[in-house]
């Protein structure tokens, strides 16, 4: 009978504690945090199914190009004409096509028309600043205009501008499985890249007079018509980036005859183009371990002075490719050398003007072959036949083509900052050959899933390059500072990128970090970069949404990760775990009772809650004490009066290590044997308690620093939090003494405040004792580096 009315009395306060848990965390214990996305995400359909992959209905469109193209120098003009072959592959009719005519981005009249918030301030005490603003108000002249558009027999079709879209009516619906051919001339007036900003246009170069063309997004393009959207015209407003239909390529471009083009795709006439010495250096390039230059400095230089008035025109194919890009100037020299991806040849190559020289003739084309190895170990086997990389005072990405930045001083020196930038642009852009140029998703609508899933890769690519090469995207702790901002300056990476505050952090940084931390902490790397490679997989040559992405990665790895996307992709709150209170308990097998309480460190505890499980007041225990007749376990059996009973009382006091019987219930235990107390000698027991202050639910890892200077690292995964996503206890053994106890010893959670980190508590070192560290370092290097700076001072 007192063995029932012990395990009534524990069952009671059992049930009380958990509802005094609730009542004091309300909300807490509703799982919110751990609820499954269900109709956040689309339904599964015979196009895209709850596994993440392509369903057996699964259709796109296709579109190809046949473009020729001329280049007038003199006056800044391109003019061009092209063939459309459109493809019906959806089970759709359609009676009209969207085409983007993103050169309008540059037009005073045709422009998106998203306007910006402006002030009076120092950037508008400038003539420029006056000028654009009085231009805005007339035509500029740039923009795309469109001089004729006709079927394929040659007659006109209707068509209306609005702002960067243009909508071409066809002259019969076009049904499931035919395909439609229609012609376009245009034209418009370059821009200068270097004021107006933007991807495309020229960098004029006063010093010897010359000119280099980056262009990007020339030529009407057809919008995305997909399943989940219908047609993807939503306005370039120069931010969000391109949504683009598969297709192939035939571009002939006529350009100055001293100039060098490099192009998306194979050259078809090297040959005709090239002087004789520089094709047999082409066909030296095929085979060399070294890259070879192609179109070398010298004659570069030459070309310069000379300014050749003779037009020659080059032809570029492409296959299964969303765009094409190109750039021509006499600047540029041209150097390449091959590797091998599964068997196939790959020509890496670079070019680049004589301001660039001592850099990218020493790192580029070698970084361009690196990084394409590296991202088809993480993805898929690189499918295209070239990879370029053109140094263009820039950073944007195309097919088999990029331009990036990277220029030495006039002497052709250059610092380690200049090199390392220069590194990291070329593996971002050429990386964007599989995100989004091959895993082909929206950039307009969902700009992380291509800057987001690039950057994270180029992390790896970067690490993969060098060990200590300060990467500034992707370790967790470089995203703390974007996390911590006030929630006006935030907003979900699941946001359209116009609408974003901060759209570096928001696009490249956060959903980089939130990947490195799933693979390194929460699913590890097997498991992470297995469902990773088979997302790519899946969706090479295809158009991913956001949740074929999060239900692929779920489904290759058997990891439930709602609540990982919920946090990180679907909302702002930041990590930020703290510890609470610690309470250490020394096992001893020699005592009756083996727990001896004593607190860590010698230290009074950071702070205590009354450990009794019944630590609530409520109407019916005041009752019970009242009721004279009532005698409680406790006062009939003494032995259950324990070291948590009398410390409740305050009889006994906390920091004295005292040796407590343990209850027999009727009987005494058995002893241990010798065997037994060796396996539990001098176990030490620590009870933490942790507060999720943050709202960010993240996995737990906790380091026990031992007395003797070793360590031991415990790991729990987030979904402690499950029950209560404020506050959560968990006791850990050790068989050493614990001098000290930290959350997140190696940064790995991107935790906003460390200060809460430790047992006992460290203090922070205030601004001064920071800034004079800084400057005893730069004065004294023996001292050593600044942690911050020795981990990455940044691209």
């Amino acid at each position: 009978m007192r063995k029932i009315a012990l395990s009534l009395v524990l069952l009671s306060a059992l049930v009380t504690a958990q509802a005094q848990n609730i009542m004091n965390n309300p909300g807490s214990n509703h799982g919110n945090k751990f609820e499954q996305l269900g109709t956040i995400l689309p339904t599964p359909n015979e196009y895209r199914t709850a596994s993440g992959a392509p369903g057996p209905k699964y259709w796109q469109q296709r579109c190809d190009y046949d473009i020729k193209c001329d280049l007038d120098e003199k006056n800044l003009k391109l003019t061009g004409s092209e063939t459309v072959t459109y493809y019906n592959n959806s089970p759709d009719v359609l009676t009209y096509l969207w085409l983007q005519l993103d050169e309008n981005e540059h037009s005073s009249i045709n422009n998106s028309g998203y306007e910006e918030s402006s002030s009076l301030d120092r950037r508008m005490a400038s003539t420029t600043a006056i000028d654009r603003m009085l231009e805005a108000k007339t035509d500029n002249g740039y923009g795309d205009k469109i001089a004729r558009l006709t079927d394929a027999a040659g007659k006109a079709l209707h068509y209306t501008i609005n702002k960067t879209m243009m909508r071409v009516e066809l002259p019969q619906p076009l049904k499931p499985g035919q395909q439609f051919i229609f012609k376009v001339d245009w034209s418009y007036k370059i821009s200068d890249r270097m004021t107006f900003g933007g991807r495309g246009g020229y960098e004029y170069f006063p010093e010897d007079g010359n000119y280099l063309f980056t262009i990007t997004q020339w030529y009407p393009r057809l919008c995305v018509y997909s399943d989940f959207q219908g047609w993807q015209n939503h306005q370039f407003t120069g931010r969000g980036e391109f949504a683009l239909t598969f297709g192939n390529f035939k571009v002939q471009m006529t350009v100055p005859a001293d100039h060098v083009v490099m192009a998306t795709g194979q050259c078809q006439n090297y040959q005709q183009v090239l002087s004789s010495a520089q094709y047999a250096r082409w066909q030296k390039a095929q085979t060399a371990k070294e890259p070879v230059e192609v179109v070398t400095l010298d004659e570069a230089k030459k070309a310069e002075v000379a300014k050749s008035s003779a037009r020659k025109t080059w032809v570029f194919n492409a296959s299964n490719v969303r765009d094409f890009a190109w750039a021509s100037s006499r600047k540029f020299i041209w150097d390449a050398m091959p590797t091998v991806i599964d068997g196939k040849k790959i020509m890496c190559m670079s070019a680049y003007g004589k301001e660039a020289y001592g850099l990218y003739r020493k790192f580029s084309t070698k970084t361009v072959a690196h990084t394409i190895r590296s991202y088809s170990k993480f993805t898929i086997p690189f499918p295209y036949p070239v990879a370029q990389s053109i140094e263009a005072s820039n950073g944007m990405e195309y097919p088999m083509i990029c331009f990036n930045y990277g220029r030495t001083e006039k002497d052709g020196t250059y610092s380690e900052n200049v090199k390392n930038g220069m590194l990291g642009v070329i593996i971002h852009e050429v990386g964007h050959n599989f995100f989004p140029m091959i895993v082909n998703s929206d950039e307009r609508q969902w700009t992380w899933m291509d800057e987001g899933l690039n950057t994270f890769v180029e992390y790896l690519t970067e690490e993969l390059y060098d060990n200590k090469f300060p990467s500034r995207r992707g370790p967790a702790w470089t995203i703390a500072d974007y996390m911590k901002l006030p929630k006006d300056q935030l907003e979900p990476i699941m946001t359209n990128s116009e609408n974003i505050v901060q759209f570096g952090p928001n696009a490249y940084s956060k959903p980089s970090t939130a990947l490195n931390i799933l693979r390194e902490t929460v699913m590890g790397r097997e498991l992470f970069d297995y469902a990773f490679k088979e997302y790519a997989r899946r969706w090479a040559f295809k158009h991913p949404t956001p949740a074929d992405f999060f239900r692929t990665m779920e489904d290759a790895s058997a990891e439930d990760l709602d609540w990982y996307w919920r946090g990180w992709f679907f909302g702002t709150d930041p990590c930020d775990i703290a510890i609470d209170t610690v309470k250490h308990a020394v096992f001893d097998p020699n005592a009756t009772a083996p727990m001896v309480g004593m607190n860590g460190a010698g230290r009074p505890p950071m702070s205590l809650a009354k450990p009794i499980l019944n630590a609530f007041e409520d109407v019916s225990k005041i009752r019970n004490r009242e009721d004279k007749s009532i005698v409680f376990l406790t006062d009939a059996d003494t032995s259950l009066r324990d070291f948590y009973w009398k410390y409740d009382r305050g009889l006994i006091p906390y920091d004295s290590a005292i040796k407590v019987p343990a209850p027999t219930f009727g009987g005494k235990p058995e002893p241990l044997t010798e065997e037994e107390k060796a396996k539990y000698e001098n176990l030490h027991l620590y009870e933490v308690t942790f507060s999720n202050k943050g709202g960010l639910i993240m996995p737990i890892i906790v380091r026990f620093n031992f007395e003797d200077g070793t360590y031991q690292d415990e790991r729990i995964a987030a979904q402690i939090w499950r029950k209560n996503e404020n506050k959560v206890t968990k006791v850990f053994v050790t068989n050493k003494k614990a001098v000290s106890i930290k959350l997140d010893p190696m940064r790995e959670t991107a935790d906003i405040d460390e200060s809460n980190n430790n047992w006992p508590k460290v203090d922070e070192p205030t601004k001064f004792q920071l800034f004079k560290a800084g400057s005893m370092n730069r004065r004294n290097p023996s001292m050593g580096v600044n942690p911050m700076q020795k981990l990455g001072s940044g691209k």
